[in-house]
Formats: structure tokens, sequence, C-alpha cells
């Protein structure tokens, strides 16, 4: 039997769609096949270095592979997030940055030589990561309908780790919806500003849950507050500062997945589908939750939704506050 013109066109259709897919199958089939690097943006220690190596041990158990924990600090998270834009695609470069990697940077910088949004490929949100609004025990105010007044009517300052940081903005975000004017003062990490705030240096901080806690019930600072939607669980007694007078307030210090933009789909889905089991994970679950860390895994799409209405929202805030940097 002779093959037709038409079957002969069916055939060189199969040929030509498997020559394009298996460039594509075979990395997926054999992944992975040596180490894997997990970027982060910022020193040994904080909250993003503390969720990496929680998620990093698990995801090389179940990977076959050693996963390289690289710390790139510096430039608010920029300069992890460049390296993670200029790397191959191949799935051996993941990067595990922040709210200030992905949805605050492209507003606050000037001249940034990436958009997260359009250079990088969503992987999963990983973690959010509850702030605390606390004042030394000499600020007469004790809640955060008192705070409001005092703070147009008397100088207040609050500190942070560093400019464009969650704890900076969240002081913005307050000033705007608020109308009060407290004054920022910036330092090289949140370490430094909670040791100034105990010595009564400045009068507040939105302070990482895991840096206040043991102050806090030390009776050594006064928590007015946290900045999540919901209560924090492992201190429900402190209320949301949206509960407690500024409807609608949310300064949420959120850290999630990123890889190069061309990465395989079936890599992407792979490592979504991992990540996501290991933070489901009773111990892992625990151990972030008393580091001030609530698991949030999803998909690849709706981590990248949330990516962009986070830009959306804390572009509005930048703007307001006139902060720019230049690179």
């Amino acid at each position: 039997m002779h093959a037709t013109p038409k079957t002969n066109r069916t055939r060189c259709a199969i040929i030509v769609a498997a020559a394009f897919a298996a460039p594509l199958a075979a990395p997926a089939q054999t992944y992975p096949s040596k180490p894997i690097r997990m970027l982060v943006g910022f020193a040994p220690g904080g909250g993003t270095d503390t969720a990496a190596r929680a998620i990093a041990s698990k995801l090389s158990d179940r990977l076959g592979q050693t996963v390289v924990i690289d710390n790139r600090p510096g430039a608010a998270g920029n300069i992890a997030t460049e390296i993670t834009v200029n790397a191959p695609a191949d799935g051996y470069t993941l990067l595990l940055g922040s709210i200030s990697s992905f949805s605050i940077n492209p507003s606050l910088y000037k001249r940034l030589p990436f958009d997260p949004l359009k250079d990088l490929a969503p992987l999963t949100r990983a973690a959010d990561s509850t702030n605390i609004l606390v004042t030394h025990p000499t600020v007469a105010a004790k809640t955060v309908k008192e705070l409001i007044p005092l703070a147009k009517t008397k100088p207040l300052n609050g500190g942070s780790s560093g400019i464009g940081g969650s704890g900076h903005l969240a002081i913005e975000l307050f000033n705007l919806q608020t109308g009060t004017k407290i004054t920022h003062v910036p330092y090289k990490g949140g370490g430094p500003a909670i040791i100034d705030l105990l010595g009564g240096n400045i009068h507040l901080i939105f302070a990482t849950a895991a840096s206040a806690v043991q102050h806090i019930k030390g009776n050594r600072i006064n928590a007015l507050g946290v900045t999540t939607l919901k209560r924090w669980a492992f201190m429900p007694e402190i209320p949301t500062i949206a509960e407690a007078g500024v409807a609608g307030f949310e300064a949420n210090n959120w850290y999630g997945f990123m890889m190069p933009l061309k990465t395989p789909q079936p890599i992407i889905a792979r490592l979504n589908k991992e990540i996501g089991t290991i933070l489901a994970l009773p111990d892992v679950k625990d151990y972030l939750f008393r580091q001030g860390l609530d698991v949030a895994p999803g998909t690849p799409e709706d981590f990248a939704k949330y990516i962009k209405s986070e830009t959306v929202k804390w572009e509005k805030v930048i703007k307001a506050a006139g902060l720019y940097q230049s690179n």
C-alpha cells in the first residue's frame, strides 16, 4: 500500500512535533542530575534565609541532589535577583526572594536592569511573615487608637532594617492611612534597630515576630498590633492593626520562589509540587511558625497574580512617600 501525499504530510508533522518536544522532555526526565543552587538575596540569619534553610535540606532529600544555599546580600535583594535573571534556564537555579525583591524594588529603584514579572518565572509563594508594631515603654500610647493622636501631636520616630524594607514601608503605609508623620530612621539590619528601641533611642518599630517575641514577653517593649489581616496564632492576644483602629491595614512580609524565565514547565511543575509537599510537613510548618512564618504555598499562576497586586499596592505607597533610590 502506497502512502498518499496527505499521509506523508501527517508523518512529517508528527516528526517535526517530536523533534521540538524532545528538548523539553529530556531535561524533565533526567532532572535533576546535578546540585541545585538556591539563591537568597539576604544575609544568613534573617527571615528569608531561615525559610530557605528549612526547605533546602528537605528538597535535597526529595530530589536526590544537593540543594546549595547561596547567600548574595545587597541592594535589598537586587543582586540575587539579577543573578537569577541571567542564569541558565535549566532548572538548576532557584531564587527565594521577598516582598522587597519582587514587589517593592521595581518602584523603589529608578533604574533596575530587570522586571521581576517579565524576566522571571514564578514558582510558588512560600511563607507569610508576621510583623509586629512595638513601642518603647516610655511611649504613652498603649494601643493603636492611642498612638494615632499622639503621633499627630508629638514627634515620634520609627526604626527599620533599612530604606525600602517591609518595616520601613509599614511605617509609610501607617502614615498614609492615619495622617500621622512618624519619622523613619533606617538601620543596617533589624538587629541594630531593636537594640536602639530597647535603649529608648527610637519610639517604635514594625519588627519581625522572631526578633520581637522575647522582648515582648519580657515586658521590655509593648506590642500594639500585628501587620497581617489575621492575628498571629503564636501570640493571639495581640490584635491586628486593622481591628485595632486602622481599617484595611496590611503589610505582609512574604517570601516566594522564582526561577529563570524560560525554565521548562515540567521542571517548574515538579519543583512546585515538591516545595508544596515540604511546606505541608508538620515539622517544617511548626519550625517556621515559631520563627513568625506561616506557610503559604500555591500555584505559579496564583503567585504571579499576588506579586502583581502587591506591586500595585506598594507602588502607590512609595510614590505617596516620595521614596526613590538611585541604582
